[in-house]
């Protein structure tokens, strides 16, 4: 994909510093522990305070950007309040120490707040469902185990989740220093994910749902192993598509801010429709999900980024089973394999 054109600025903020990207809105970038190494971050001037919208992976570097921030780029300001775009632990990671720091509440849709609060809570019990998902995907005994453990390792980024939280939802407007933000619902990455739109400034906070150089990750997950989360995606970008003028800035939570909106949401349907019709053409004979991976993934994936994988050619078989081009069969092993259907 050749992705739409980055907005032009002079490079993006080192981890403590920010950078002016829009009316009232700051850029901050922090540092991530695998192959996605950053996530940007976002500071909203709120008259006599600020609002952070999504707060990083718990690290102490991460802790001490934030630090440096509070001293050298809030102007003695607080932080009134924190939006989580949704429960990934990137984003919701320093929820509770944000929160907590500056006795600030936690802004986030129901769904994913529960769910945030699902996986940190989550135990053995949990760990077996992970094992037998990865099983019933194909992997072997011991891919199987690395597939739990990663799968389990939610808690390394997000070790706790704020026990409260006030609920945002589609088509709330929050005012935000004398601005209306639309709150704009996706679904598909994550449950119920928020983006937040500002008319008056053309300006969209779009998380992951929106990125300007990948797709995001659209994955079956552990917790509903039957799901159709890509139909789920496909369906939000064609209502995101109506809700957005074309022209907008784009404000993603990895790379580079861009316009070209409505040029990027059809990249992104397209994307998924190459994807759709390499697993179509591989499935001439029965197909596991695992057998799937490196065919659609032809380079070498790390042990992080094969468990994605994973959840990712789930989610086009499901698709495609929910769109009546093939058929899920158990095998003798309890292994789903999928083929096409006869025509």
């Amino acid at each position: 994909m050749d992705g739409p054109l980055e907005f032009p600025v002079a490079e993006a903020p080192a981890p403590g510093e920010v950078t002016p990207i829009a009316p009232g809105v700051l850029w901050l970038r922090m540092r991530l522990p695998f192959a996605l190494n950053h996530i940007n971050l976002w500071l909203l001037e709120d008259g006599a305070a600020w609002t952070a919208v999504d707060t990083g992976f718990t690290l102490p570097e991460t802790r001490e950007a934030w630090q440096h921030i509070f001293a050298a780029h809030l102007h003695g300001r607080p932080i009134r309040r924190v939006i989580v775009t949704h429960f990934h632990p990137d984003h919701i990671g320093m929820a509770s120490w944000l929160t907590e720091h500056w006795q600030a509440p936690l802004w986030i849709t129901d769904k994913e707040w529960l769910h945030a609060r699902m996986n940190v809570t989550s135990g053995e019990d949990a760990a077996l469902q992970r094992r037998d998902f990865a099983r019933k995907a194909g992997l072997d005994e011991e891919a199987s185990g690395i597939f739990a453990e990663r799968q389990g390792n939610y808690r390394r980024g997000a070790p706790s989740v704020p026990l409260s939280y006030r609920r945002i939802a589609e088509g709330e407007v929050i005012a935000i220093g004398g601005r209306n933000w639309r709150i704009l619902i996706g679904e598909g990455h994550a449950p119920e994910h928020a983006c937040l739109f500002c008319e008056e400034t053309g300006v969209l906070i779009a998380g992951d749902q929106i990125l300007p150089r990948i797709s995001p990750n659209i994955s079956v997950q552990t917790y509903e192993p039957d799901g159709d989360p890509l139909a789920r995606y496909l369906a939000s970008l064609k209502k995101l598509r109506g809700q957005l003028p074309p022209e907008i800035l784009v404000l993603p939570s990895h790379n580079l801010p861009f316009r070209g909106v409505h040029r990027r949401i059809h990249e992104l349907a397209a994307h998924h429709d190459e994807r759709c019709a390499e697993v179509l053409a591989a499935c001439y004979r029965p197909m596991s999900a695992a057998d799937m991976v490196p065919i659609l993934w032809r380079r070498q994936l790390d042990r992080h980024q094969t468990g994605f994988a994973l959840g990712e050619a789930l989610a086009h078989l499901h698709y495609l089973v929910g769109q009546g081009e093939i058929e899920r069969t158990p095998d003798e092993n309890g292994v789903n394999r999928f083929l096409r259907k006869a025509v």
